[in-house]
């Protein structure tokens, strides 16, 4: 009887240790929403507003093919703000490696973004965003982001990830 207890008790302590802990979790945070004003505040991705860009395209430049249309979906606030969600989709090129553990990683998208005046289609705005990744063990997150080679977007700890242009 003693055998069959020391026997549940090793089998008990052995399940126990195998237990992963919370530490071994990576946090992903590759998300951010990017809005495109004006000088004056006027939301530029409001395609119901006069001189504003109606359609908006994202490209991957690092795709397989010259077209790699990337994925992305067009949200609003509750204050009706348009705003570009970028989720993923790019494709992810290692731009350093310190070591397996630490590394830096970056995606570069073509955006075509098409202006309307008095609701006609007058000019496709050509610009470039890149965006740079962090990844470590515990962390796999945006890290900043460039608009037309201009850093836009550093991250700060516990902020949402927030790109602001202003055109």
């Amino acid at each position: 009887m003693k055998n069959v207890i020391f026997g549940i008790l090793i089998v008990f302590f052995a399940l126990l240790s195998c237990r992963g802990g919370e530490d071994d979790i990576q946090k992903i945070d590759q998300i951010f929403n990017l809005y495109i004003k004006n000088s004056a505040g006027k939301d530029l991705l409001n395609s119901k507003l006069d001189s504003t860009f109606v359609s908006v395209s994202m490209n991957d430049v690092f795709g397989t093919t010259d077209n790699a249309p990337v994925t992305f979906s067009m949200q609003k606030t509750t204050d009706t703000v348009n705003y570009i969600e970028y989720i993923a989709g790019a494709k992810r090129i290692t731009l350093d490696s310190v070591s397996p553990e630490n590394r830096t990683y970056h995606s570069k998208i073509a955006l075509a973004l098409r202006l309307s005046v008095n609701k006609v289609v007058t000019d496709t705005i050509n610009d470039t965003l890149e965006i740079e990744y962090k990844y470590t063990p515990t962390v796999f997150e945006v890290s900043k982001v460039y608009y037309n080679n201009e850093l836009k977007f550093t991250k700060q700890p516990n902020v949402p990830n927030v790109v602001t242009i202003i055109k």
